[in-house]
């Protein structure tokens, strides 16, 4: 019986191949010769592009599609609809387009899928412009340095590894240890600061529920009406988890293109690279290294290379990138972790032991970098932040070293309490990021030794106390000093007023 449904299907496939021919020809349509786990195999179509819509009328209407495998007799066609109402021997037809996503102001406030479709229950999203999926990266001479800061308005990124508008930093680190935390702040601190930055937030693969609750707290610290959110779940087709973070990039595209700014946040690349490897799989491609296909490098290259800060003939707009990858107990010599390590210009770590100390958020001062550097840190920051992570550094080695030995000379101890000042200076609960000036001060104040005579447990109540007291009674000073373009030096003004106002706070925790 089955051999029998076979050569029938056979038959009428073989049917189907030569009407078309006989018709339309087999350049301009196509037949689908099988079916199955949302991928469609096309005979025909000799025309088709690479990423190309295809069109497939079926019994219930016409489901669309895209080619992925382009091959001598058949295309790999990758569906984005139901593929339970696409079946053998269905015409296929170019639709004349590449993948395209409304783009533009109108999806600011939303929450959209991959192809723009609403899913917050609001109306249709009625865009004027569209903007391509896939598009070549702005070439090198169509570039500027990465100059402009992209503050997150935490002190151990901002003071240590400060992004800067038209970089890519990867935040890296095991589940669970604030990854989306830091990319979240992040987002607030742009509404907070009034920098004008667009947030494009790509949820790929993640909980619904976490999506919600995310959206919910942005709406609360009235950052949602600067921020598109492109989301798909876990059980959403592996076709949209692919789309996923292309499209977001054409999103902030449109932004970057009119000379605005915009931050691109993918969570996460790792989900990103299984769903290219799921449907690389289906498509038949051979699996390398960790069953991976060979072009997975070329899967987040190209989508990372086309943030950048854009020269002035090209209206100096950026697009910034934060992917997150998840590691696997910390291994980030892992494959997809050294992929996208090699792509972006520095990492932010996140350290399973850290979080779990309660130091958060949980940063590696060591095996964190940024590759841009001084370059994207405000002149008031940089003038007190200079020997910040290397001080960090030497203390988490010579505190794990003191472990073992009890006799420590004074230098040692020093270094050992200035370390564990800053440490706890550094910790940062979620949603409160830090204007520019209480960075600086709160900096200066440890560095300098001004709360040298503070009890560790005390550095966050000192600090408390000294914000308010600059703020009470030198507004206008710390408003000037907001703007960053001030160097604080040992004899200039601001210093002289942070180390008042530092001793004083200081005073009241002494022990």
């Amino acid at each position: 019986m089955a051999e029998l449904q076979v050569a029938e299907l056979s038959k009428d496939l073989q049917a189907a191949i030569a009407g078309l021919e006989k018709k339309e020809g087999l350049t301009d349509a196509g037949v689908v010769i099988r079916v199955g786990d949302g991928v469609a195999w096309v005979h025909g179509l000799k025309q088709a592009g690479y990423s190309e819509v295809l069109e497939i009328d079926t019994k219930a209407g016409v489901v669309e599609a895209f080619a992925l495998n382009l091959m001598e007799d058949e295309i790999g066609a990758v569906i984005l609809g139901d593929d339970s109402k696409v079946a053998a021997g269905d015409t296929v037809r170019l639709k004349g387009t590449i993948l395209e996503v409304p783009v533009g102001e109108e999806l600011l406030g939303r929450v959209v899928d991959p192809l723009g479709r609403p899913l917050d229950g609001g109306p249709a999203i009625k865009a004027k412009n569209r903007g391509p999926i896939e598009r070549e990266a702005i070439g090198v001479m169509g570039r500027k340095h990465v100059h402009e800061p992209m503050m997150t308005g935490i002190v151990a990124i901002d003071a240590m590894f400060p992004i800067g508008r038209g970089q890519r930093e990867l935040i890296i680190g095991d589940r669970q240890t604030g990854k989306t935390a830091i990319a979240v702040d992040t987002m607030i601190n742009q509404a907070r600061e009034k920098t004008g930055v667009i947030n494009i937030y790509v949820a790929v693969g993640q909980k619904l529920s976490k999506i919600a609750g995310l959206v919910e707290r942005l709406k609360q610290e009235g950052v949602m009406e600067q921020t598109i959110v492109v989301a798909t779940g876990p059980s959403d087709p592996a076709s949209l988890l692919y789309l996923a973070p292309y499209a977001g990039t054409a999103m902030g595209e449109y932004f970057r293109d009119k000379g605005g700014h915009a931050l691109m946040i993918y969570d996460d690349l790792t989900k990103h690279a299984v769903a290219y490897r799921q449907m690389s799989l289906l498509l038949r491609r051979p699996p390398g290294r960790e069953a991976f296909p060979g072009d997975v490098f070329y899967l987040h290259s190209r989508l990372l290379e086309r943030s950048a800060k854009l020269s002035d003939e090209l209206g100096a707009g950026s697009l910034t990138a934060l992917p997150i990858i998840e590691t696997q107990a910390g291994d980030i010599s892992a494959y997809i972790p050294t992929n996208v390590i090699s792509i972006t210009d520095g990492q932010i770590f996140m350290e399973t032991d850290l979080f779990y100390q309660g130091i958060r958020p949980a940063i590696s001062a060591g095996l964190s970098v940024s590759r841009v550097g001084g370059d994207a840190q405000t002149k008031a920051v940089k003038s007190v932040s200079g020997h910040l992570k290397l001080g960090l550094s030497q203390f988490r080695e010579l505190a794990s070293f003191a472990q073992f030995g009890s006799d420590l000379d004074a230098d040692t101890k020093a270094q050992i309490e200035r370390g564990q000042r800053l440490t706890e200076l550094l910790k940062q609960p979620q949603y409160q990021p830090m204007s520019i000036w209480e960075q600086v001060a709160s900096v200066f104040a440890v560095s300098e030794g001004l709360f040298d005579g503070v009890p560790a447990d005390k550095i966050k109540d000192a600090q408390a106390a000294l914000l308010t007291k600059l703020w009470t009674d030198h507004k206008a000073e710390m408003r000037e000093l907001n703007k960053g373009a001030e160097k604080v030096e040992k004899d200039s003004a601001s210093a002289k007023i942070i180390a008042k106002a530092a001793k004083a706070a200081a005073k009241g925790f002494e022990s």
